[in-house]
């Protein structure tokens, strides 16, 4: 598949083109300089069956440490691709670092292209456009993202560098497939072997350290200024026969003290959660668990997903022996008692690679479904070994059990009076459930209902 890059400095409309191409508001888009900062990627379709993935890059910007940073993976990136557009600013005049830029990139004898952004109107392609033709540029283009001007021109240049899908398959509806395909293609959903792991955590914990090693490779700009990353960078991985998708997500802080373009930040981390299957909670073991690692925590307990807490730093944590680490954080996150634990060092790579393993053990119970069998000889088991408590003298009996959903694991226990069924006793099964059934790594939901009711489940 062809990569696009688009390139050029901070604010002239980079990721602005880069959600009209996706047709989706994928990457933050705000009038301060330097809100994107790491490479974000998206597959666009053209006439249906042309595809290529689209690069979103940071401003090219030497005026600090930071965005000299963002500005070395935004070239990188331009060098990797296949194909470079070039974007600048229409409402300004050229701009000298531009044009040395653009020729550099030029040389590298890939198709290129000048985009000219912010040219709204007649006027202004008379009054401002032409003096762009100082770049030589071979493939030059007038658009206005903002107002949707201009582009067809733009479109068709790249359609003629895309090829076409060569396998197109046709997609048939559930309704006009056969039944025994139809049954073939539900076994396959739920051996799905693709799953999605957010990374999460405070401000400077190391999430987008650790994301470079995970993947071994420095994809994710790395700094100590609080905040740098800001968009969830995302990057796929084959592991054990698993395409594993990491999510970097914007480091969070307290309410209080999140600013400007950072709530957008804090919004979309938790849009990226809600499609997300595995957390993994960095916490700094130079500080341990704070009031604000535990509310975000909460997250993942809001969302049910699978969780591994890891403790990074652990090359530079002090004084505090392992058992006392994992003992003061079992107990400040008592509602993640089923998550594991791993010590690591991003910085280092140390212990990293094993989280790959933890991960995918995790999924495979996050997604694993208990024949209805196995679950009921569980449930009586346990019923055995203690009573159904009754209410006010009135018999409360579980009749079966049967697991309606995974990812996260929901089992309906069909009882003669749902609404007499104690919550301690729903904890007592939920724990006995997981002394029989391996379900480290992910929460389990018990619903109580009558025979004949329907769970509703979004998902299945």
């Amino acid at each position: 598949m062809k990569k696009v890059a688009i390139v050029g400095q901070p604010n002239v409309g980079k990721s602005s083109l880069f959600n009209r191409l996706l047709k989706r508001r994928d990457a933050i888009t705000s009038d301060v300089s330097g809100t994107t900062r790491d490479v974000k990627k998206g597959i666009v379709t053209l006439l249906e069956n042309r595809e290529f993935e689209l690069l979103d890059t940071g401003g090219i910007d030497y005026t600090s440490e930071l965005f000299s940073k963002v500005g070395d993976k935004s070239i990188d990136a331009a060098k990797d691709a296949d194909i470079i557009v070039y974007m600048v600013d229409g409402k300004t005049i050229p701009n000298d670092e531009d044009k040395k830029r653009f020729w550099e990139l030029q040389s590298l004898n890939k198709p290129i292209a000048l985009v000219v952004n912010k040219i709204d109107n007649d006027k202004e392609i008379q009054e401002k456009f032409w003096e762009f033709s100082e770049f030589g540029a071979e493939n030059i283009f007038a658009i206005s993202v903002s107002h949707n001007r201009g582009l067809n021109q733009f479109y068709k240049w790249l359609e003629g560098l895309i090829p076409p899908n060569v396998n197109q398959t046709t997609i048939i509806e559930d309704d006009e497939m056969p039944l025994e395909l139809l049954l073939d293609e539900k076994m396959d959903e739920e051996e799905d072997k693709e799953f999605k792991v957010a990374i999460i955590g405070r401000v400077n914990t190391g999430k987008s350290s650790l994301l470079n090693s995970l993947i071994k490779e420095d994809r994710v700009v790395v700094s100590d200024i609080a905040g740098t990353t800001i968009d969830p960078i995302d990057e796929a991985i084959e592991y054990k026969d698993y395409k594993i998708t990491f999510v970097d997500t914007a480091g969070i802080r307290r309410r209080s003290k999140i600013l400007g373009i950072e709530k957008y930040a804090l919004n979309r981390t938790e849009n990226m959660l809600k499609d997300a299957d595995i957390a993994l909670l960095l916490i700094d073991a130079t500080t341990g668990v704070t009031e604000l690692d535990e509310r975000i925590a909460g997250l993942i307990d809001k969302y049910k997903l699978g969780a591994l807490i890891v403790i990074n730093k652990w090359d530079i944590r002090g004084e505090k022996e392992y058992k006392e680490a994992i003992d003061d954080i079992r107990d400040e996150l008592k509602f993640l008692h089923y998550a594991p634990i791993i010590t690591i060092s991003a910085k280092t790579g140390q212990r990293v690679q094993k989280i790959l393993d933890i991960i995918v053990d995790i999924y495979k119970n996050y997604s694993a479904r208990i024949p209805t069998s196995k679950l009921n000889e569980a449930i009586k088991m346990a019923i055995s070994r203690h009573h159904v408590p009754s209410h006010n003298g009135q018999i409360v009996k579980i009749k079966f059990a049967t697991q309606f959903a995974t990812k996260h694991p929901r089992i309906a226990l069909v009882v003669n009076k749902p609404n007499l069924l104690h919550f301690s006793y729903k904890r007592y099964l939920t724990n006995f459930l997981r002394e029989q059934f391996d379900f480290t790594g992910v929460p389990i939901e018990l619903i109580a209902q009558k025979r004949g009711e329907r769970v509703e489940d979004d998902e299945e």
